[in-house]
C-alpha cells in the first residue's frame, strides 16, 4: 500500500463456542495490508486479543466464495489511518 510501515498478520483457527484462539500450523506471518487486499477489504474485527504473542486483534475475512478466514493482527495506530483512507477512498474522496 506504500505507507512506509506494515503490520504483521498470522492466519488462525477460532472456536466460537470455547471463545478458543489458535495460530494455525505451517503458516507464515503476512503483511495485513496485503491479506485485506487479497479478500477485497471484506475484512471485519472480532475480538481483542491478549495471550497470543503481540497480537492485538482478531479478524475474520470472507473470500469471493464467502468463505470465512481468521487473521490475528499486531494492531498499531496506522490500523485507524488505513481504515480511515480506505473509507474516504470508498467515497471518492482520495
Amino acid at each position: 500500500m506504500g505507507w512506509g510501515y506494515t503490520m504483521k498478520s498470522i492466519q488462525a483457527e477460532f472456536e466460537k463456542a470455547l471463545k478458543k484462539i489458535t495460530i494455525k500450523k505451517d503458516v507464515k506471518e503476512e503483511d495485513w495490508a496485503n491479506v485485506c487486499k487479497k479478500f477485497n477489504d471484506d475484512v471485519s474485527r472480532i475480538c481483542d486479543v491478549s495471550d497470543l504473542e503481540d497480537y492485538t486483534g482478531l479478524f475474520e475475512c470472507f473470500d469471493d466464495d464467502n468463505t470465512r478466514f481468521f487473521y490475528l493482527v499486531k494492531e498499531d495506530t496506522n490500523l485507524y489511518r488505513m481504515k480511515h483512507k480506505h473509507f474516504f477512498d470508498n467515497l471518492g474522496l482520495k
